[in-house]
């Protein structure tokens, strides 16, 4: 099957931001100015509206945010389509993730929001001097405004990296050539993702990073799991040693040379994932008596104030944790808190993520290896879903699941999955603990035999085990003498 990817692209662009776009002409005074059309923007905007609200969005570039158009859905579109066939073709891998990207568009469109109620403004957002929220240097009378810019990718101050022109998760999609090789700048999730797409589809792929493991920040079997699976699809990792300088190639012969620890590598491309940039710079906080981190980030409280009474943040702009589902949690707030009472906090949510590597790496919570550094104790339960009997009958049946608990309690801290659909097998486990659930209560639930979801009530099956001390079994064996 073959498709063509630039029809798709072009389906989008005129979803998204079309060309012939007329702005609306302010009516009045908005309840709800939001700025940003990503996850947080989009949700607030059209959530307010729902309700009733007079609400304008405002989007500099495409509706839809990174998640749609440069982040989640190409990603993963990639990911599926390059796990999914034997030998993968680079142009038609690339027209499956346009169409996907069109396929999802019109639910973010301009077009849908316009029909729900949202004053869509395509252009520039900031605040005026006197404070006063702009767009395109047009104030937009608010009584509460959202900032919901989201974040970029970072480009950090290795000597001769800005000059190679790197491309990122911003441009990376956009290539309509399959380079010949590949240096990936930073092993996290996204590093990870893309190292694992690009070499499946035959590019020659080096994968760089600082910490002497990829995805330093899961627990050590998780990124030795996803080590192996990533040196076996070909990925070459250079660990422990963070890249010193990039320079031009001088065999004549176009592309990079990429030097770390003494070695010398040359590659065609580039791609940097070190990190998230908040986009704020533009919107003249100061001016609006915003208090910002040294990060660049929005400073606020747990019900998403800034030090302005009239702006709210949500999103990538304001969040250590940059996920879409956060994005999508915190703008629930927002609309509860601009619109009435602001009783809704977000210091409290239980946020899951997820790498979708093969296998998968999902966590939820602290980690064993962040309890331990905060000396917090706790008990831990494992299980090898290669015990389960699905697992023993799938040709690919391997993983494990950890979950840490209170010591001596069953209140969930945090737990990591790795494995074959681990993204969707923590969600249980997101659900006891968002619920103030302990692990004893999955022990409670019947689940389809024979599935992997068995592995929680295996789980709670150990808690349940670990409460039968000897104290304990002395007195069932005394009830049970007398009942004999």
């Amino acid at each position: 099957m073959s498709y063509s990817g630039q029809v798709f692209d072009e389906t989008t662009q005129a979803l998204l931001s079309p060309q012939d776009y007329a702005n609306p002409t302010p009516q009045g005074r908005y309840h709800l100015v939001v700025v940003g059309a990503g996850p947080a923007g989009l949700i607030s905007a059209i959530g307010a509206a729902g309700l009733g609200a007079k609400v304008a969005l405002v989007e500099r570039h495409r509706m839809g945010g990174d998640c749609l158009n440069v982040g989640c859905v190409p990603s993963k579109a990639l990911l599926e389509y390059t796990g999914y066939h034997k030998n993968p073709d680079f142009s038609e891998a690339f027209a499956w993730l346009r169409e996907v990207r069109a396929g999802i568009a019109p639910h973010d469109s301009v077009a849908r929001y316009s029909e729900a109620g949202v004053d869509v403004y395509l252009g520039d957002a900031s605040f005026n001097s006197a404070g006063e929220i702009c767009v395109n240097g047009n104030p937009l009378p608010a009584r509460r405004i959202a900032i919901c810019t989201g974040a970029r990718a970072a480009i950090p101050p290795i000597p001769g990296l800005r000059e190679s022109n790197p491309l990122t998760n911003e441009t990376v999609f956009d290539l309509t050539q399959k380079p010949e090789s590949m240096a990936i700048l930073g092993a996290g999730a996204i590093g990870c993702e893309l190292a694992l797409v690009f070499a499946r589809l035959g590019v020659e792929v080096h994968l760089f990073e600082m910490a002497p493991r990829v995805l330093p920040l899961e627990v050590a079997a998780a990124s030795e799991a996803v080590s192996q699976a990533l040196s076996s699809a070909g990925v070459i990792l250079h660990l422990g040693a963070g890249v010193e300088a990039i320079e031009a190639r001088t065999d004549g012969e176009a592309g990079h040379c990429v030097s770390v620890a003494g070695e010398q590598v040359l590659t065609s491309h580039v791609l940097v994932a070190l990190g998230r940039t908040p986009n704020t710079e533009t919107l003249n906080l100061q001016s609006a008596g915003i208090e910002m981190s040294d990060r660049g980030l929005i400073v606020t409280d747990s019900k998403l104030r800034t030090s302005n009474k009239k702006v709210y943040a949500a999103g990538d702009c304001t969040s250590a944790l940059q996920f879409t589902h956060h994005a999508d949690a915190q703008a629930r707030a927002i609309v509860q808190n601009t619109l009435f009472a602001p009783t809704a906090s977000v210091d409290k949510l239980v946020v899951p993520h997820c790498t979708y590597t093969k296998p998968e790496v999902a966590s939820v919570g602290q980690n064993s290896e962040q309890l331990k550094a905060a000396k917090i104790e706790y008990d831990s339960y494992e299980f090898d879903f290669a015990e389960l009997d699905r697992g023993r009958a799938e040709i690919e049946g391997s993983g494990f699941a950890q979950v840490y608990t209170e010591k001596g309690s069953d209140r969930i801290l945090g737990a990591t999955l790795v494995g074959h659909d681990a993204g969707e097998q923590i969600a249980p486990i997101c659900l006891l603990m968002s619920n103030g659930l302990g692990l004893s209560a999955a022990g409670k639930a019947l689940f389809s035999y024979p599935t992997r979801s068995e592995y929680l009530k295996r789980l709670a099956d150990a808690y349940n085990r670990s409460r039968f001390t000897p104290r304990v079994a002395a007195i069932f064996k005394t009830w049970l003498g007398f009942t004999a």
